[in-house]
């Protein structure tokens, strides 16, 4: 399968926001292309809705303890692929829902960052990869888009961002959706496929102790490769790309 969707020339993107559920989510699904796109010059920022405290491996680290750590994780994570901006909500973990008020401060983020693109998490459950379809991961992925339409670019949504805050509306040019079940883009990752690997390294309360993290996501990058039409040996991440202008 080729790509079937052309998108923005990065030339012409000079901002992008990130948003999803929890730390790490975004390392698996497109720290890849956030590398290529941050060497090019373009300038990234993440929004990550919940603390992360349901995650970790360790029962002896107590729950209040790991939303820090996974903020720590993140940022660590980031740097690796050359992100410094990172907003963290602070939402319960596992307890996301894609209400107004979670709608709200996503619109605010959107105002602040003022994104040409914006790449969010599919709001639709993937039933051939079930794990890739946390309510959490589905609940930001609804909230993301609705408040790229309509409420981002119409000043009489959230009228007091405008009116207290001074955040004037914005319009995302274009929405990126990762790891999407029905892909219309790949971004040819193998320049980038090392930082990744150490970027998920950095979330050492979520993957040290998964031996077959590497050879899994080296894995999943090799068949987006294939399924995309490139050689064997490389690798590949997946997106539906859409058009919001």
């Amino acid at each position: 399968m080729a790509d079937t969707y052309q998108p923005l020339p990065d030339s012409e993107v000079k901002r992008i926001l990130v948003v999803t559920a929890h730390p790490d989510d975004l390392d698996f699904g497109c720290s890849g292309t956030i590398a290529l796109w941050t060497r090019a010059g373009i300038e990234v920022s993440y929004v990550i809705c919940t603390n992360g405290d349901q995650g970790g491996e360790d029962p002896t680290v107590p729950r209040d303890e790991m939303p820090k750590i996974r903020q720590r994780e993140q940022r660590d994570a980031g740097k690796v692929v050359g992100v410094e901006k990172i907003t963290f909500l602070g939402y319960r973990d596992g307890w996301l829902e894609p209400t107004i008020a979670l709608r709200k401060e996503i619109v605010r983020q959107i105002r602040i960052h003022k994104p040409d693109r914006m790449v969010i998490q599919s709001p639709d459950r993937n039933w051939d990869r079930l794990f890739s379809s946390h309510p959490d991961h589905l609940a930001a992925g609804e909230a993301a888009i609705q408040a790229v339409y309509p409420d981002s670019r119409n000043a009489f949504a959230f009228e007091e961002l405008l009116k207290e805050e001074g955040l004037e509306p914005h319009r995302v040019r274009e929405v990126w959706v990762m790891s999407a079940a029905s892909p219309n883009h790949f971004v040819d990752i193998t320049e980038t496929i090392d930082l990744k690997i150490n970027a998920l390294h950095a979330h050492v309360s979520q993957t040290a102790n998964n031996p077959k993290m590497e050879e899994m996501v080296r894995s999943w990058g090799e068949r987006n490769g294939e399924a995309m039409g490139l050689d064997q040996g490389r690798y590949a991440e997946i997106f539906r790309v859409i058009n919001t202008d």
